[in-house]
């Protein structure tokens, strides 16, 4: 064989091993290629972070339209289909992902010293026909392991929350037949004083904060097991109460001060001692507090949200939308079906899935938690029972007093 002849082979060869390899090289690496892991979408990871973690709602005020609309009449309310006169239904609920909702009992300040404390019975016993009529969506739930397993069931697990303390009309006993017929958190105060507290709403104080009641009325939400709320109550109350509590409180429906400076806002003193507190400020969505002005859209939610993590830390905000309690919302945030836009949000701004699920409801089921080992580990004390007359009432004098 002669030297032509070898360097022709050898160059035949080398041809039809490059059209060989080079397309099966392409192919192989066309199936590695799609073999690979696509990188989920904000809108697929939202979808699992609901799947998996239940969103808590701490506000929504649908009861109070069902006085208003219905006179609390369930035989004539129809939630289980789309009501574009309510921010809430059955259908919209399911749709944004609703894990679990404190639904408010509130009744305006005008019945304190009155009817308040019927009308709080009232509300209370409204939401609990709400849950009872739609057995198949609704389930009354009283803890955090009954949020979690509602959830796990696929149920929307529903909460009271007493919204002002003018609910108890100053008796301790009220306020423990409160917590018997549900109510896991109560508001301090709404936008009038009590007897014991200052609420953020009138120009003067009353008591420069909590009275000496109402530093026992704290104790014996401890005692109990419920959650403080401070959304409503002056800046010198929410300091008043930090210092009394040994269970992480709420702010069931409030922003952040630094961003509107709206006396509905938390500002950031306050923000700053929820760490050793291991309470949680869920963000209000009414457009008022967040801009401080009529209009607001869905980033502005993200921006309190934010800021609440840059001041208290990533274990201390969550979602409390006042749905059906205020007539403005921002533009993306219409109704309760539309959390999962919000949560797509946090993770475009680089909020981890880990981070998303505690504003979600991770956080509040941790302070749930935190508030009812508190209450356990007083078991042992006996219910506070102090007294206090208030001459503002109605009421009669009760005999012996």
């Amino acid at each position: 064989m002669n030297r032509k002849t070898i360097i022709i082979g050898t160059v035949v060869v080398v041809v039809v091993v490059i059209v060989i390899a080079v397309p099966c090289a392409l192919l192989l690496g066309k199936k590695d290629e799609d073999e690979t892991p696509k990188a989920k979408s904000y809108t697929e990871r939202a979808e699992q972070i609901l799947n998996e973690t239940p969103l808590v709602d701490g506000h929504n005020d649908i009861p109070w339209q069902l006085r208003k609309n219905y006179m609390n009449r369930m035989a004539n309310v129809t939630l289980d289909k789309n009501n574009p006169d309510l921010h809430t239904d059955i259908p919209r609920l399911r749709e944004g992902g609703v894990g679990a909702q404190f639904w408010s009992a509130y009744v305006s300040c005008s019945n304190q010293y009155k009817n308040s404390v019927r009308l709080f019975l009232e509300q209370i016993d409204v939401i609990l026909r709400m849950v009872e009529k739609y057995p198949d969506d609704f389930t009354f739930v009283t803890t955090a392991k009954g949020i979690k397993d509602a959830h796990k069931n696929g149920k929307i697990a529903s909460m009271i929350g007493i919204e002002g303390g003018h609910a108890i009309d100053s008796s301790l006993d009220s306020l423990r037949m409160m917590y018997e017929l549900g109510g896991r958190y109560m508001t301090l105060t709404h936008s009038c004083h009590t007897p014991w507290a200052d609420s953020c709403t009138p120009k003067n104080p009353e008591h420069n904060g909590l009275t000496e009641f109402g530093k026992i009325l704290i104790k014996e939400m401890n005692r109990i097991g419920m959650f403080v709320d401070m959304s409503h109550i002056s800046h010198k109350t929410m300091n008043d109460v930090l210092d009394v509590t040994k269970a992480p409180v709420i702010f069931s429906h409030s922003s952040a001060y630094a961003l509107c400076n709206h006396t509905r806002n938390v500002p950031d003193d306050v923000l700053k001692r929820m760490p050793k507190n291991g309470g949680v400020v869920m963000v209000n969505f009414y457009n008022d507090y967040l801009t401080c002005s009529p209009e607001a859209k869905l980033s502005d939610v993200a921006d309190h949200i934010d800021y609440i993590k840059k001041v208290a830390g990533i274990d201390h905000v969550g979602l409390g939308s006042d749905y059906d309690g205020v007539p403005r919302v921002p533009v993306g945030l219409e109704d309760v079906s539309t959390y999962p836009k919000l949560v797509e949000e946090l993770l475009r701004r680089g909020y981890s899935d880990e981070e998303a699920s505690k504003v979600v409801g991770k956080n509040l089921i941790t302070a749930m938690e935190k508030m009812e080992q508190v209450a356990a580990d007083m078991k042992n004390v006996k219910p506070f029972d102090n007294y206090i007359y208030v001459n503002k009432t109605c009421r009669p004098p009760v005999d012996g007093f």
